[in-house]
């Protein structure tokens, strides 16, 4: 999979799709999903949260204006309660939104602000060039965390591919890409996976 952010955005878009074809079938939505104290609407919540999130590091990659993801961490987690126990039409329509949004604010990048420095909500300062890679891996792990018959066996060869690359291997552990990364970020208990399994670290 390509490291090029205007090569990702196609990459996105259909994540993205597949994402909103599981969600129109949930039911309910207050159903827990696979992160621990959250539901699917927690869940579903927090992936339009991230987008427009995103769509700020953007404007702040391209004015250079320090325009932070979330006002703090707090805001951060009070508006993904808030949003949380709203019915899936209006999940849906945010989720559809703040996903245009997003590819707005990559069609308003010019070629110079991809190198620009921005700040993500854990603090990791990354190039603006890695912000598509970062929506990505949100859409696809969470699309997994719906519990809602979508596994890291779904995901797109490319992306298990690249998300090992930023990961590390233990000596001796081995299966399919998928089921390694899964298990790597806590997404799996390594069944099916063959050598010894330490203790995996947590996704963050």
């Amino acid at each position: 999979m390509t490291a090029d952010p205007l090569l990702l955005v196609p990459e996105v878009a259909r994540s993205t799709a597949r994402l909103l074809e599981t969600v129109r079938t949930l039911d309910p939505l207050s159903a827990p999903s696979l992160c621990p104290g959250w539901t699917r609407g927690h869940i579903l919540s927090h992936l339009a949260r991230n987008a427009a999130g995103y769509v700020n590091l953007f404007t702040w990659a391209r004015t250079g204006v320090e325009t932070p993801m979330y006002p703090s961490p707090e805001a951060r987690a009070a508006d993904i309660e808030t949003g949380a126990p709203r019915p899936l039409d209006e999940q849906l329509a945010d989720l559809e939104a703040t996903h245009e949004a997003f590819l707005a604010a990559v069609d308003e990048m010019p070629p110079s602000a991809w190198t620009a420095e921005v700040r993500l909500g854990s603090g990791t300062v990354i190039p603006a060039a890695k912000v598509v890679w970062s929506r990505l891996c949100e859409v696809e792990i969470h699309h997994v965390d719906l519990a809602a018959g979508y596994a890291p066996a779904d995901w797109p060869p490319g992306f298990a591919q690249r998300l090992l690359h930023e990961l590390t291997v233990p000596d001796g552990v081995t299966g399919p890409d998928h089921a390694v990364a899964a298990w790597l970020i806590g997404r799996s208990d390594g069944a099916g996976l063959t050598g010894a399994l330490p203790a995996a670290p947590e996704w963050k």
